[in-house]
C-alpha cells in the first residue's frame, strides 16, 4: 500500500510508492562522457577563467598561475552581479531589486578525471574548509541575505563541465525553501524550546532503520519523507546553526563522513548524477536589518547537507500538487546504502 508521509521541516507530504519498489541497478542512469576539448578547470588553465578569487597554494607559487590544490573563481556567466545598489522597490502589486549578488565556482581539484568521492581525507578537509571560508567571507557583505553553496555532479545532475567543482550564489533575499525551514524551526522552538532537527536526529537514532552512518559527530540518515530514491542528509549531532562556525576538528570529521556518503552512492549506485546542497543559517547582518526575527535562529535552526541522487524525474503530477512521488522507501535505501560500506571504513 502507497504511504503518504509528511515532512515536519518543510510541512509537505510525500507518497512513498512501496507498491513501485525498486532495486539500486533499477536506476541506474548512463550517461555519455562529456567532450571538452580544453577543460578551464584544469592546472595550467589558469588564464581560460577570470581571476581567482581565493586559492590553496603551494608555498612561493603566484595567483592565477598552477601551484594551488582548491581554487575560487566568479563564474564567467553569473546569475548575479557583484557590483551596483539592491534598489529596492515596488512595481504597484510587484516588487523588483537590482540582481546584485555572487556568483562563484569552487574548482575543488587539479585533477579533472577525479570526483569529490575520491578525494584523499586532506583533499576532502580542503574543500569543506574553502566553503566555510567564503560564507564567512561574505557574510560580511550587508547587502547578501545568503549565501548557497551546490554542486551538480554529472550532466543529469545540472553540470555543464564534467572536472569537479561546486557552485556558491550569495543573494539579497532569503531563498523560499530555507525560508519555510527557517519558519517551521523557529515555530517548533516557540513551542517547545528544543530545535526541530535535534529533536528529528534523536528520534532517529532511537529507530535507527533510516541511519545510514553514525559516528558521534555526524549522522546520515534517509529522511522520513524522502522527495527523491535514496536522498540523504548529512546532519551534525552537536547543534549547529551556522556553517562558518564549524572547527577545524569538526570539518576532519565531516571530511570524513562526506566522503563516505558520496562513495556509498558512487558504489551502490555506479556513480549517479546528484545535487549536493549546504543549508545553513542566512547572513542576520544584511540590510535592512531584522534583530527581532532572528532572535533565536542560533538555538532553533540546525545547518545539514542535502544529498539527492537524480534518478527519477519531476513531471507533472509534481509541478502541479507540490507533493513528490517516492519509489524507494527510504528505509530500503538505507539498506542498501549501509551495505555498501567504502573499503576505508
Amino acid at each position: 500500500m502507497p504511504e503518504l508521509r509528511h515532512d515536519p521541516l518543510q510541512k509537505r507530504w510525500i507518497i512513498i510508492a512501496t507498491e513501485r519498489a525498486m532495486r539500486p541497478t533499477d536506476f541506474e542512469v548512463c550517461e555519455e562522457p562529456q567532450k571538452e576539448n580544453t577543460c578551464p578547470f584544469c592546472e595550467g588553465n589558469e588564464s581560460m577563467t577570470p581571476p581567482e578569487i581565493l586559492a590553496y597554494r603551494d608555498e612561493g607559487t603566484q595567483p592565477n598561475e598552477p601551484g594551488w590544490t582548491v581554487r575560487v573563481i566568479s563564474n564567467k556567466f553569473p546569475a548575479l552581479r557583484i557590483d551596483g545598489d539592491l534598489d529596492r522597490r515596488g512595481l504597484g502589486l510587484y516588487d523588483a531589486m537590482n540582481g546584485v549578488g555572487a556568483h562563484e565556482v569552487i574548482i575543488e581539484t587539479t585533477e579533472h578525471t577525479l570526483t569529490t568521492a575520491d578525494f584523499d581525507h586532506d583533499q576532502m578537509i580542503r574543500v569543506l574548509t574553502i566553503y566555510r571560508d567564503r560564507i564567512a567571507d561574505l557574510k560580511k557583505d550587508d547587502r547578501f541575505r545568503y549565501i548557497l553553496i551546490f554542486k551538480n555532479h554529472g550532466e543529469a545532475a545540472g553540470a555543464s563541465l564534467s572536472h569537479s567543482h561546486t557552485q556558491l550564489i550569495a543573494t539579497p533575499v532569503t531563498p523560499r525553501t530555507v525560508a519555510i525551514e527557517l519558519e517551521t524551526s523557529k515555530e517548533h522552538y516557540r513551542e517547545k524550546e528544543r530545535c526541530l532537527m535535534c529533536d528529528l536526529i534523536q528520534q532517529e537514532t532511537v529507530f535507527p532503520d533510516r541511519i545510514i552512518r553514525d559516528d558521534g559527530h555526524y549522522v546520515i540518515l534517509s529522511p522520513f519523507a524522502s522527495r527523491f530514491p535514496f536522498e540523504c542528509w548529512v546532519v551534525p549531532k552537536v547543534h549547529k546553526h551556522a556553517f562558518e562556525t564549524t572547527t577545524d576538528e569538526e570539518l576532519s570529521f565531516l571530511a570524513e563522513t562526506m566522503k563516505d556518503i558520496l562513495s556509498r552512492l558512487k558504489i551502490c549506485l555506479n556513480d549517479p548524477p546528484y545535487n549536493f546542497i549546504l543549508h545553513t543559517s542566512p547572513n542576520t547582518e544584511a540590510k535592512p536589518k531584522r534583530p527581532m526575527y532572528w532572535q533565536t535562529v542560533e538555538f532553533d535552526y540546525h545547518w545539514h547537507f542535502e544529498i539527492i541522487p537524480r534518478l527519477t524525474r519531476v513531471a507533472g503530477f509534481e509541478w502541479g500538487s507540490g507533493f513528490y512521488i517516492n519509489p524507494m522507501p527510504p528505509e530500503e535505501a538505507a539498506r542498501y546504502l549501509s551495505q555498501a560500506a567504502p573499503k576505508s571504513s
